[in-house]
């Protein structure tokens, strides 16, 4: 009886020990994926756009892509600021992006069908500067009245 009781002991002292083995394996592994950084990166460029609905088609079109984490339209500048992992997606994938919901981009110029299906207050004029100063160039009417 005694010999039974002792197997019994072993194995299970044996069992919490491989568990207590197992448990300490996947806290390590967690902790090496937590630390390590994602390396963000920042890219600022034009976009031709011309309302607040403009800045909400040409964001989603930005944050569609894999790996973007923001993306800002400027109304005014005519410029997007964008933050994406380099891992994920690059600058090329972006500008494709928007231009495929109908903006041209500094790279890519929008897609005709995308561009024919906008709202007319969206439809831009194609040689509109992208201003990404925020300068904006007033012509100079000072020889003639207004």
């Amino acid at each position: 009886m005694k010999k039974v009781i002792l197997s019994v002991v072993a194995i299970a002292a044996l069992g919490l020990t491989s568990c207590k083995n197992e448990t300490k394996k996947v806290e390590e592994t967690t902790t090496t994926e937590v630390s390590k950084e994602i390396t963000m990166t920042d890219l600022s460029f034009g976009v031709r756009g011309n309302c607040d609905m403009c800045k909400s088609t040409i964001e989603k079109a930005a944050n569609s892509v894999e790996g973007v984490a923001s993306a800002n339209w400027d109304v005014g500048k005519k410029k997007i600021d964008v933050s994406f992992d380099d891992t994920k997606t690059d600058a090329v994938a972006i500008h494709k992006a928007i231009a495929a919901s109908g903006y041209d981009t500094e790279k890519v110029a929008g897609s005709d069908e995308a561009y024919k299906d906008l709202p007319g207050c969206c439809q831009y004029d194609h040689d509109m500067m992208m201003n990404q100063s925020g300068e904006m160039k007033s012509e100079d009417h000072s020889n003639h009245d207004h």
